[in-house]
């Protein structure tokens, strides 16, 4: 349940660092039965949109980019860590936490606690669609004072997932693709401070696809495992919009995921150097199914 911050001008990304322990998980070669399915499409956990599933499940992300700031450039670095609990089959709660180093100011520290909640509204297996809403809460004055606001933000959500395995024969090499979305305004509490609308989307490409429901290539791994794609993560506040186009893949099996993109500003007031997301992700409703990825309620 990531959402885009409205802390500067360009949307800060979540980020952090798999352990040890996950990315050996990771390593054992599996068909992908990630939480968000509709039919035969499996819609991986995006790292700038995020995917209109629901799932018990671990992110964690490492971010860097440069923005403008008050004294020039500021080179920034996320490390974010987020775990998405499930209370029924269709509702899940999350809370994530990131920690920030501003380089060019040298301040560093914890940002503002991150509640959510997200609930699937819909699922059509045959036309391989999905779609959710959520509520997620940057909760005010949790954070450090060198990085994080005094204010809440809330963001109410809608996200969508459309993959196209129902074309025709024809088209069968177009079937592969898969396009998700979100949007939804971010409202501040703070007087005077000004609220944003953020959206975003992403176009995908899923080998696994390919290989399992149109035709068997022969891809050897890691390859057959890849997801490539592109998402452009973008917020409007006072008349500007900001963000980035992010270029990149996943590599995804029915445990986890990894995946890395770049992040190229779409204006100077978005950024001035091309940035990088990393990701590394546990589906807890894979790995532990009968225990911790179990949801509370059947």
């Amino acid at each position: 349940m990531r959402t885009f911050s409205t802390r500067s001008a360009a949307p800060l990304l979540a980020s952090s660092i798999l352990s040890t322990a996950a990315t050996a998980c990771f390593l054992i070669p599996s068909p992908a039965h990630a939480h968000a399915v509709a039919g035969d499409r499996v819609f991986p956990s995006t790292l700038s949109v995020d995917d209109p599933g629901v799932g018990d499940e671990a992110n964690f992300q490492y971010g860097h980019q440069r923005v403008p700031g008050d004294n020039g450039d500021q080179s920034i670095n996320t490390f974010d860590a987020e775990y998405d609990k499930l209370i029924t089959p269709r509702l899940a709660v999350s809370v994530g936490e990131t920690y920030v180093m501003q380089n060019n100011a040298k301040a560093r520290g914890f940002d503002n606690l991150d509640v959510g909640v997200k609930y699937l509204l819909y699922v059509n297996d045959a036309h391989e669609f999905m779609t959710s809403v959520g509520l997620d809460a940057e909760i005010g004055g949790t954070g450090s004072h060198a990085i994080a606001d005094s204010f809440s933000t809330l963001s109410p959500t809608i996200f969508a997932g459309k993959g196209m395995g129902d074309l025709p024969d024809s088209l069968a090499y177009l079937r592969p693709i898969a396009i998700t979305g979100e949007a939804g305004p971010a409202l501040t509490t703070g007087a005077c401070q000004p609220n944003a609308f953020n959206y975003g989307f992403t176009v995908q490409y899923s080998l696994p696809y390919l290989q399992q429901h149109v035709h068997d290539l022969g891809l050897p791994q890691p390859l057959s495992n890849i997801v490539p794609l592109v998402e452009v993560p973008l917020s409007r506040s006072q008349g500007q919009t900001t963000g980035t186009v992010n270029p990149g893949f996943i590599w995804i099996n029915r445990y986890g995921q990894f995946g890395v993109e770049a992040q190229i500003p779409i204006n100077r007031a978005s950024g001035s150097h091309v940035g990088i997301l990393v990701q590394a992700h546990i589906f807890f409703d894979d790995v532990a199914p009968n225990t911790i990825g179990k949801p509370l309620f059947q």
